[in-house]
């Protein structure tokens, strides 16, 4: 039972070592400690200074993103805007510029036609001009084969012709 009830002498010692320890350890031990953990202690104070300041610089980059984001956007909307612009501008130009050579062949075949037309009826004329200066011969061979007939449409035609 020495163990459950200690001795006046067994308290005296371990006090007195626990002063000892306790000097030695406050003498050697806990400034460093303290030290230690007062670094420590600077350390992650600095560490979430760090922290929130890239924080912020981050915020801030993001912040620049998306303004050139937006500002690309817009240029890009831009662009695609000129661009269509510029098509309907080029497709105007060319359905402007197809309707005038349309109307240049329309205008073109219609002389053309025209031209034709009037050689063929100039042709035409002429033939049928031939074709009766041929039938008038035949019938008027025909007619006059006899001499007297002839002097009398000769005659005729002379009498005819004075009065015009």
């Amino acid at each position: 039972m020495n163990l459950v009830t200690p001795d006046i002498g067994l308290i005296f010692w371990s006090t007195l070592f626990f002063l000892i320890l306790l000097f030695v350890l406050g003498k050697y031990a806990w400034p460093a400690i303290l030290a230690a953990i007062v670094t420590r202690n600077e350390n992650i104070r600095n560490a979430l200074d760090a922290a929130e300041k890239a924080k912020k610089e981050m915020v801030k980059l993001q912040a620049e993103n998306e303004k050139i984001l937006a500002e690309a956007k817009a240029e890009r909307d831009a662009l695609l805007r000129e661009a269509k612009e510029v098509r309907e501008r080029i497709m105007a130009e060319a359905k402007e510029q197809a309707s005038l050579e349309t109307k240049k062949m329309i205008q073109s075949a219609r002389e053309s036609i025209r031209a034709e037309k009037a050689a063929a009826i100039s042709d035409l004329k002429e033939q049928v001009a031939g074709l009766s200066v041929d039938i008038a011969e035949k019938i008027l061979r025909a007619e006059l084969k006899e001499t007297r007939t002839h002097q009398e449409l000769v005659s005729k035609l002379i009498k005819e012709a004075d009065l015009n």
